[in-house]
């Protein structure tokens, strides 16, 4: 007689394949239409997690439903690792996203960011891998609607709730002192004084901007910052669910065992 823990098992594994596939379709569309460097290095990555997924799966169902008890016993194994891991990630996420904020300016509706506020181990992971990061934001062209603005005027532009990345990449620093033309098109003039290294990097050029600017790093770690949290709290819940996945899956093992005892000593 089917065991409820061995079914529940099975049941919560189906889900899980079903949910592997569209990850893998995912991957390889993004394969055939990746135009960025920055969707060329998701692929791998998303592909590599699909098959991960599926494989577990496969795992878990033919472990419980076909009563394989060392296929089942290498599926608990991975969950229990995967459940550490994670459990280590979601610890070094918070770390990592402890330190470092947009800094308000007055008079201005936008914060101003400061590359060396944030982390020290998520600075140098931007440092090293900088000029892929500095290809995929000219890419994604982040700065096109403020480029499109080019009417506004200063006062309504200071006004602006501005993203992080669009205050770091999109205009020069507050401390730079330069006159306003366009949200993207400011001048040097007899006042402007360049304390900050940022002034001297930040072209008029669509293409240039402040893209190369210490602000646009720091933007970048902020839009982690907020991201790393958000996946933080949902590696929380998804945690919750793998330790009851894994309790029923160590229930479906026990039965497993039992059921082997009883045909080996009729």
């Amino acid at each position: 007689m089917a065991r409820c823990s061995n079914n529940l098992v099975g049941i919560l594994n189906i889900v899980t394949l079903l949910l592997s596939i569209p990850i893998i379709g995912g991957g390889i569309w993004l394969s055939r239409q990746a135009n960025t460097e920055c969707e060329r290095f998701l692929e791998k990555p998303v592909i590599a997690l699909g098959v991960f997924v599926l494989l577990v799966s496969l795992a878990g169902i033919i472990g419980s439903c076909c009563r394989v008890t060392w296929l089942l016993w290498v599926y608990l194994l991975v969950m229990f690792l995967l459940i550490f891991l994670l459990l280590c990630f979601t610890i070094f996420a918070f770390v990592v996203t402890n330190k470092g904020a947009g800094e308000k300016i007055s008079g201005k509706g936008y914060k101003e960011y400061r590359f060396g506020d944030y982390s020290n181990w998520l600075q140098k992971r931007v440092d090293k891998n900088w000029n892929r990061i500095h290809s995929c934001l000219v890419d994604s062209k982040i700065c096109n609607s403020l480029i499109q603005k080019s009417n506004t005027k200063a006062d309504d532009f200071f006004k602006e709730h501005l993203s992080a990345l669009q205050s770091g990449c999109c205009k020069p620093s507050n401390d730079c002192n330069f006159e306003y033309v366009s949200p993207t098109n400011w001048t040097r003039t007899l006042n402007s004084s360049l304390p900050n290294p940022d002034c001297s990097k930040w072209s008029n050029e669509p293409n240039v901007l402040c893209y190369g600017c210490q602000s646009c790093k720091a933007g970048l770690l902020d839009n982690l910052k907020s991201d790393w949290k958000r996946v933080a709290v949902l590696n929380i819940i998804f945690l919750v669910f793998l330790i009851i996945v894994y309790s029923i899956g160590c229930c479906a093992f026990r039965n497993n065992r039992e059921d082997n005892s009883w045909k080996r000593y009729p």
